[in-house]
């Protein structure tokens, strides 16, 4: 199977082995156009929602294809979501963290104001920097093959972080920390990582995030940069978790 694309209003009624599914619009133009797929080509259609429906082209035009059904996909969402906070950084480096991140199996992305990002996501800039992750994600759901696409949030401040993560365990990765996060043990909840910028996250916010019941954890004994760090964590807990 080497390619995927999305069609988010494909549902799973109806959807049988040995029947068609049609593939319209900007999406169908990449795979015809760009990606040059042909008839008799295996690929896949999938919701973002946990459905993938795989195939062969039976048919291609400017901007549309047919697929038949091989086979359905339903995945359940998984017991315990990953949510990665991610701080704005300098460069791409966000960027990278997110695309891999996504490729790992993250399950949501929130983008995070720290007080020591340099990159600021200002008035318009902040809806157009969640517009760029999501298309990064986008991108890296299909490259993946995943069934679930996850959401990039709105852009938060430290203040607004403990609100927005109610109810999910929040680690915070610093390399001070004296607990390894190999030793962090499911507790029922869902997780979220967070993620500092270049700078690390600065004192006050670890002491304020604490207050707010976050727990700070360590990957090894190096420091890992923002585009590594969290990816790292990420597959750690696939592990601890049992996703993997």
């Amino acid at each position: 199977m080497s390619h995927l694309y999305l069609d988010e209003s494909l549902e799973l009624s109806g959807i049988a082995s040995g029947e068609s599914v049609e593939l319209s619009g900007d999406e169908a133009r990449h795979a015809v156009t760009v990606s040059r797929v042909r008839a008799g080509e295996q690929i896949a259609i999938g919701n973002g929602r946990g459905i993938l429906v795989r195939g062969l082209v039976s048919s291609t035009g400017a901007r549309e294809l047919s697929l038949e059904v091989q086979d359905v996909l339903v995945e359940e969402p998984p017991a315990r979501r990953i949510t990665l906070v991610q701080a704005l950084a300098k460069g791409d480096r966000d960027e990278l963290a997110v695309q891999a991140a996504t490729e790992l199996g993250v399950d949501a992305i929130v983008p995070w104001a720290a007080s020591r990002s340099v990159s600021r996501w200002e008035g318009p800039k902040a809806e157009k920097g969640r517009q760029r992750w999501t298309t990064i994600v986008r991108e890296a759901v299909k490259q993946s093959i995943r069934s679930w696409l996850p959401p990039v949030d709105q852009l938060a401040t430290t203040a607004e972080l403990p609100a927005r993560l109610a109810g999910v365990r929040m680690l915070l990765l610093e390399p001070t920390a004296s607990t390894p996060l190999t030793a962090v043990r499911d507790d029922g909840r869902d997780v979220a990582i967070v993620v500092g910028p270049e700078g690390g996250i600065a004192p006050a916010e670890l002491e304020r995030l604490v207050a707010a019941g976050a727990e700070k954890v360590r990957l090894g004994a190096s420091v890992l940069r923002t585009s590594t760090a969290g990816p790292a964590a990420i597959a750690v807990l696939n592990a601890s978790l049992g996703r993997w």
